[in-house]
């Protein structure tokens, strides 16, 4: 495709106008302002006339079959949020509920420009199928619950696990990553953690661990191990040893954040999940000055309760304001990367997340021609403060498109919806039958 006389948010994220834009297979050939040499070469000619294209967005922290729950399990703190309704309601999801649950987020993340996400669940064949045939990019993992203090090779999600590693990293040509994962410091021991952390490091993959949510955990984490935060406990088994991201980290102190920043960990931040459980909020302003790489997640559809990043990106900006009393706390540029090249750091996708001769061509276009985005006197600002998901009209994954005008090339939207509805009607007849 040539994207034609379009404004772009270029690789310094500053705002450019009437650019050409070209892709070819996978890839960003061309950015310039004028036509290129070759543009007889490319296929379909886009119009960028009140149009604006911008790198595509990456979800750093997500579970993507919890579109599933949306609506269901509402106002409740995190610990009866989880055991009362999001546990036993998973207890009843089989592998097909997974694939369909995931495709409609696909569906509706593709819909607000995102076209990758990191995902923590169960079932992860069936979410893998789900993202190669939307197209689409994801880092998934299996989330292990352990109290026993064994090995997680004695567990039976350890052959989900290995099967994760054989079969599904590196599907649909790159598209599909798999990496290591426990779901947190208070639903694991240090014996099975520390084998999870071993055989991260072991295939030479990633991790990713809930981390300091609840000022709750912090607490009865510190009580547990003899004063350590959760950051510290990870540290003391090794788990920062291989790149890592810890999801919300609402509750780490200066100390947590030192270290975080020493070791190159990623902070993937839900600020729409944490206000809406009651967790608090992130000490965003510091992990950006200590030098944490700040990645933006939707989190789940229970907790949330859309995929719609450009929610998250304007409270990533806006809420430090406020908290800290500082209107300097976080700017436009900081929240964008956080929602952009942030989050394909994240993934281990280095040549993602900017819109740069040379880089995957996942791109996406916004109609800037409704009155919310009149005047333009910081196109940028623009983006983070008067943006909405509706605003994007294309969504392109390593050159596909994935979403454009309404219509999603890759999915049959009406039968996902019509899948997923039902299976959760089933799934709740189920739990009413037992009383749950």
């Amino acid at each position: 495709m040539l994207f034609k006389n379009i404004g772009i948010i270029d690789e310094n994220f500053d705002y450019r106008q009437n650019c050409w834009v070209g892709t070819k297979d996978d890839t960003i050939s061309y950015v310039g302002e004028s036509e290129p040499a070759d543009a007889d070469e490319y296929g379909e000619v886009y119009e960028g006339k009140e149009k604006l294209l911008i790198p595509a967005l990456y979800n750093a922290h997500s579970h993507a079959p919890m579109t599933l729950l949306r609506g269901y399990a509402e106002n409740l703190p995190l610990q009866a949020w989880l055991e009362q309704k999001c546990w036993p309601f998973e207890g009843k999801m089989n592998g097909d509920d997974n694939y369909w649950a995931t495709l409609l987020s696909c569906a509706e993340m593709a819909r607000y420009g995102c076209v990758s996400f990191s995902d923590m669940y169960y079932f992860s064949p069936d979410r893998a199928r789900a993202v190669d045939d939307a197209g689409m990019k994801a880092n998934l993992c299996t989330s292990p619950l352990a109290f026993e203090p064994k090995p997680i090779q004695e567990y039976p999600v350890f052959a989900e696990m290995e099967d994760g590693i054989a079969n599904i990293d590196g599907m649909g040509e790159g598209r599909i990553k798999f990496e290591g994962c426990i779901h947190a410091e208070y639903t694991n021991n240090d014996v099975t953690a520390k084998s999870v952390f071993d055989w991260a490091r072991e295939h030479n993959t990633r991790l990713h661990v809930h981390v300091s949510e609840t000022k709750s955990e912090v607490e009865d984490c510190r009580n547990r191990h003899d004063g350590k935060s959760p950051v510290q406990w990870l540290d003391s088994l090794g788990a920062f040893e291989v790149p890592f991201v810890a999801a919300h980290c609402v509750w780490v102190d200066d100390d947590d954040i030192a270290l975080m920043a020493k070791k190159g960990v990623t902070v993937a931040h839900n600020p729409a999940s944490n206000m809406k459980l009651a967790s608090g909020f992130a000490p965003i302003a510091k992990l950006l000055e200590a030098g944490v790489n700040v990645a933006l997640g939707t989190d789940g559809m229970a907790s949330n309760n859309n995929h719609d990043m450009f929610q998250d990106m304007y409270l990533t900006a806006m809420l430090p304001k406020g908290h800290d009393l500082d209107p300097t706390a976080v700017t436009p540029k900081q929240a964008f990367n956080a929602a952009t090249r942030a989050g394909a750091i994240a993934q281990g996708r280095e040549d993602c997340g900017l819109l740069k001769e040379g880089f995957r061509a996942d791109l996406a276009v916004l109609d800037v021609s409704g009155p919310s985005w009149c005047p333009v006197n910081d196109m940028l600002t623009n983006v983070v403060y008067a943006g909405h998901g509706s605003d994007v009209v294309l969504t392109m994954c390593d050159g596909r498109v994935v979403y454009r005008d309404g219509a999603w090339p890759t999915i049959d939207i009406d039968r996902v919806k019509a899948e997923v509805a039902a299976r959760t009607v089933r799934i709740q007849s189920e739990l009413a039958e037992q009383g749950a």
